[in-house]
């Protein structure tokens, strides 16, 4: 485990803190401030030890030019409103500019950078950007583990070269997980579902090695079943993963992992909001039907097993949640799953894409032991794959001396 915010003495010291300011902006406005709010708790910790708080993330994809429509000074005001206190902004993340705005600050204050993405060292992970990021401060702390995934100049390059520390949401993320897949409680159970067994093969692959029960779900359970030669009718497929398919279910049965295919679904020859549908056992689907959503019977037998799972990590909605009545099996799912985890029988762990929305709409999302909204991170962590960003954080630095 990487060292943490409890390792650490910060009064007086310039701290450096890698986040993920890249909210969601519709015509001028963040829509959803839940990136700041996350965020909240490590600088809010930091400014009152006495630490000067310097913000530093990526924002959009400028590509290494100055767009001003990706600048993160309108961010920067909604974090002042989210911690409840002045936010100060730098025009440049590196260079005069931010060595002032920080020369500038007291114990306490808060300063965010501008967009590190407007240098195209950060996507190189270029040592030069990294040095001058380093320059500004005396400690590292990351706390956007979304971005850990990339071996960027202030994401990887930077923990290098400063003493180096996971922020609150880091720490969280990385004991959730842990949690999950590392030392987790057993029986552990995944689901895993989508539209597209094509982007989440690695996942797959990983999982039946770790866990004892995998629920496949969405389009991705129409190709598993195919392959074992169920006429899927019009459902959404990847014929050609037939194969792959086959192989993960071969696997599983040399790792002892129990997988979860559904036996009824929900099918309808329309894609669209309402449609008729009808309830069909899986070798009954209508040549002229899809399966939009998993059935009735399939989730009773999820439930009725939960009771047995001490650990659950849940990523891809069941069904094609976004068009109603097809959000059906993961709302029933994810209550259960939510009342197992309030009661303290389960330990559970959502995250990736689709599924923060998905149990969110559900309103589940609350009541789940930890729910991430890494996406990349999380489905990388997921597949077993090491994160620069995290690995970075216990390699060690070298003094800018």
């Amino acid at each position: 485990m990487a060292r943490t915010l409890d390792d650490v003495a910060v009064k007086g010291l310039r701290v450096l803190v890698r986040a993920d300011l890249n909210v969601p902006i519709q015509d001028g406005s963040i829509s959803d401030l839940t990136r700041l709010e996350r965020l909240a708790p490590t600088i809010s910790e930091l400014s009152a030890k006495g630490a000067k708080v310097i913000v530093c993330s990526h924002f959009d994809r400028p590509k290494g030019r100055i767009v001003p429509a990706m600048s993160l000074r309108p961010v920067a005001a909604a974090l002042g409103e989210v911690l409840g206190r002045p936010v100060e902004f730098a025009e440049n993340c590196v260079g005069p500019q931010a060595a002032t705005a920080v020369a500038l600050m007291r114990d306490g204050d808060v300063l965010v950078l501008e967009n590190t993405r407007f240098h195209l060292g950060e996507e190189n992970n270029e040592p030069r950007l990294a040095a001058d990021l380093a320059s500004l401060a005396d400690i590292y702390v990351n706390d956007a583990f979304s971005a850990a995934h990339r071996a960027h100049a202030s994401t990887e390059g930077v923990a290098h070269l400063l003493p180096a520390y996971a922020g609150r949401l880091m720490e969280a993320e990385l004991l959730a997980l842990e949690a999950a897949l590392g030392s987790p409680e057993r029986p552990v159970m995944a689901i895993v579902a989508g539209s597209k067994v094509s982007t989440k093969i690695e996942l797959l692959n990983n999982l039946v090695a770790k866990v004892d029960i995998l629920v496949i779900g969405g389009a991705m359970a129409n190709t598993f079943l195919g392959a074992q030669g169920v006429d899927m009718g019009k459902s959404l497929q990847e014929k050609d993963l037939y194969p792959t398919a086959l192989q993960i279910l071969a696997t599983a049965k040399t790792t002892g992992c129990d997988i979860v295919l559904p036996f009824d679904v929900v099918v309808s020859e329309t894609f669209a909001p309402n449609p008729p549908t009808q309830v069909v056992v899986v070798d009954a689907i209508p040549a002229n039907a899809m399966a939009l959503d998993v059935g009735p019977g399939t989730v009773a037998e999820l439930i009725k097993r939960l009771p047995r799972v001490k650990t659950l990590i849940w990523n891809g909605p069941l069904g094609a949640f976004e068009t109603p009545p097809f959000q059906t099996a993961t709302n029933a799912l994810a209550e259960a799953v939510a009342k197992a985890t309030v009661e303290g029988s389960l330990v559970s762990v959502g995250g990736g894409g689709d599924t923060v929305s998905a149990l969110r709409m559900a309103g589940a999302a609350d009541r789940l032991t930890y729910l991430s909204s890494a996406g990349g991170a999380f489905l990388e962590w997921m597949e077993g794959k090491i994160l620069p960003g995290v690995e970075a954080l216990s390699a060690g630095f070298s003094n800018l001396g």
